[in-house]
């Protein structure tokens, strides 16, 4: 079971979270992970993140990343979306 957490973050308080569970074991890491952005997005009504080298990086190393307003196509009014793997 793949799991993955996506927070919205405005002032350093949490201001919505999602869990996306992937339970499909043929597809691979990358697929789930943004298979499940994918749904955290549309969930929180947002256009997919654009992920830069940072966040690659980040992800592979940590596994959680941050997406900033740098990111996204049109402003945010939040501070951050975040997302962790928190099942693997």
């Amino acid at each position: 079971m793949f799991r993955l957490w996506g927070k919205i973050i405005t002032d350093n308080k949490l201001q919505k979270d999602m869990v996306v569970e992937m339970p499909d074991p043929d597809m691979g890491r990358t697929q789930k992970v943004l298979s499940a952005l994918g749904r955290i997005c549309h969930s929180f009504d947002l256009a997919s993140p654009l992920w830069l080298d940072a966040n690659v990086r980040g992800f592979q190393r940590l596994s959680r990343t941050r997406f900033t307003g740098d990111n996204f196509i049109e402003s945010i009014p939040f501070d951050f979306l975040e997302i962790q793997v928190i099942e693997e």
